[in-house]
């Protein structure tokens, strides 16, 4: 698909997935009716058909309602990947509700914010995990006028708290009759769920996002990765992120596939469930790749059956996606790009791209979507020329929540949505992200890119993994510092790797600061906060 010269321009012809369904309800309904007895999720002990699960999901529907949910109204769930996750979503959406997930690592006073904001009607929750009690925590944040209860999916109940068995018996009451009437009063155009923005940087935004748009999006993402019926998809990336929920359970039921949730990243437990349960799909961060590779747990043999990575959420240095490869054994590495604003989704490699090419892009935008990159003065600016990235499609969210100046801000009157980053589309239609526009900065003059740098540092052998964060500097105006992971067994020295990249790239490139650590610090999505590494930064220098 070569891009539209002079204009670095991408777009795609939308053949319009033939698409049997509007909903999620609708979408297990229809899979539940084509294949009853394929296995639809394993969770420990636990096996559902999908046409149990769809049984299940039906009851939560009754619950929902019974507990007078009306269609639009929000549902947070605050837990970690299971099976029942995935019930409570799809009953909630099949009444008619709009699914707000919480990260798990949020505190009290996090999960209180954005329950405020979404002004979400019920809580789905835990009372243990990871020693946690998240509905003491959220007790002792404050008042949540609008929630109407706290339902406990897994764990200890309590006063004040409905299990989840209660909960799914007060709608015993409803009638299937009544489920199908309100589960056909939800169309494509209702909204599905509420992601709302890490929060990493300023106040968490809900952006909202229509059932219609979100299985068009993964319908043509599930065939571009080549994911197919009976594939056995460990999801590890968690549900309240895009990659876990929409990328992961979602498409799995989309394409007919097992689902098998992880509750944490626990290496042990992933290696050991790829080999007894014959995974054939593991999507994840770099971090997760390198982690397995490096355990001494870790044997060719016991993860024989992969078939399919998928990766993203960070950048992938070449020499970790030649490692999945050869030593991890996948036949197919995808990588793509996305933002929660767009569905979580923009582009993706193709699942027989060439290694390079995955290596080197985030391949190209899904059909229907349109992806330009302009110069500061909001013009195309020429294929191979970097620029902010702006998409327009159908995947654009429909706005955040409650949030009408910052939507505006970041849709402008032409539909187009400013990512704020940074990218390049090449002469093949294929996108290069370069960085975020927030983490770019400028060395006397030049303008240096995080992850450009961090790419080339990843080929050093002794190297697992890089972050390189702008600091300021009196001569140059600001200066990289590079915190570096070394691999197992290898030593590194900072004053050796820096005379390393003076070698590898362009001086103002080069870190003047190299920190060796033992690991980087990332949020559950995967990501590397760097705000954490900025501030120890700080907190060194202002040190007597």
């Amino acid at each position: 698909m070569p891009a539209e010269p002079p204009d670095a321009q991408a777009r795609s012809d939308d053949p319009r997935a033939d698409l049997r369904w509007g909903t999620t309800g609708a979408l297990l309904a229809e899979v539940a009716a084509r294949i009853p007895g394929a296995e639809a999720v394993v969770d420990g002990d636990l096996r559902l058909t999908y046409a149990e699960l769809n049984a299940r999901v039906t009851d939560a529907a009754r619950a929902f309602l019974a507990a007078g949910l009306v269609t639009g109204e929000r549902v947070a769930i605050w837990a970690p990947n299971s099976a029942q996750w995935i019930v409570a979503a799809l009953g909630l959406q099949r009444a008619g509700g709009v699914l707000v997930p919480l990260n798990t690592r949020f505190k009290g006073a996090e999960a209180a914010f954005v329950l405020r904001k979404s002004r979400a009607r019920v809580l789905c929750t835990v009372t243990g995990f990871l020693g946690r009690d998240y509905p003491a925590e959220l007790a002792a944040a404050g008042e949540l006028p609008g929630l109407r209860s706290v339902v406990v999916l897994t764990g200890a109940s309590r006063d004040g708290l409905t299990s989840w068995d209660d909960f799914v018996g007060d709608g015993r009451a409803v009638t299937d009759a009544e489920v199908e009437r309100r589960a056909a009063e939800v169309g494509p155009e209702d909204l599905s769920d509420m992601l709302f923005t890490s929060g990493t940087t300023g106040d968490p935004k809900g952006a909202m996002c229509a059932h219609g748009q979100t299985l068009r999006a993964y319908a043509v993402w599930g065939r571009v990765v080549g994911l197919r019926q009976g594939d056995r998809y460990l999801i590890v990336n968690p549900f309240f992120h895009g990659f876990g929920y929409k990328a992961g359970w979602l498409v799995s039921i989309m394409v007919g596939a097992t689902i098998l949730p992880a509750r944490t990243l626990d290496v042990p437990y992933v290696l050991d469930l790829v080999r007894r349960e014959r995974v054939t799909v593991l999507p994840g961060t770099p971090a997760l790749y390198q982690t397995m590779l490096e355990h001494p747990d870790f044997r060719a043999e016991g993860v024989a059956s992969l078939r399919l990575a998928v990766t993203g959420a960070a950048n992938v240095p070449p020499t970790l996606l030649y490692r999945i490869r050869d030593e991890l054994g996948f036949e197919h590495i995808v990588t793509g790009y996305g933002l929660t604003e767009s569905c979580a989704i923009v582009s993706m490699c193709r699942y027989d791209d060439p290694l390079e090419i995955v290596a080197t892009t985030a391949g190209r935008p899904l059909p229907g979507l349109e992806v330009t990159i302009v110069g500061r003065d909001g013009r195309p600016v020429p294929a191979g020329s970097e620029g902010e990235v702006l998409v327009r499609g159908y995947t654009v969210m429909r706005g955040y929540f409650g949030e009408e100046y910052a939507t505006a801000a970041t849709i402008d009157a032409g539909g187009r949505l400013h990512t704020g980053d940074i990218g390049v589309i090449d002469e093949s239609g294929r996108l290069r992200i370069t960085d975020r526009i927030k983490d770019m900065y400028i060395v006397g003059g030049f303008n240096a890119y995080p992850a450009e740098i961090e790419s080339i540092m990843s080929r050093h052998p002794a190297v697992a993994q890089c972050a390189v964060v702008g600091v300021p500097d009196e001569r140059l105006g600001e200066v990289g510092a590079a915190f570096v992971v070394p691999r197992t067994g290898e030593r590194l020295d900072g004053a050796d790797l820096i005379v390393w990249s003076r070698e590898n790239m362009a001086n103002y490139k080069v870190p003047r600061q190299v920190h060796v650590v033992s690991a980087l610090p990332v949020n559950a999505a995967g990501k590397v906060l760097k705000t954490v590494l900025r501030e120890r930064l700080a907190a060194v220098e202002e040190m007597p």
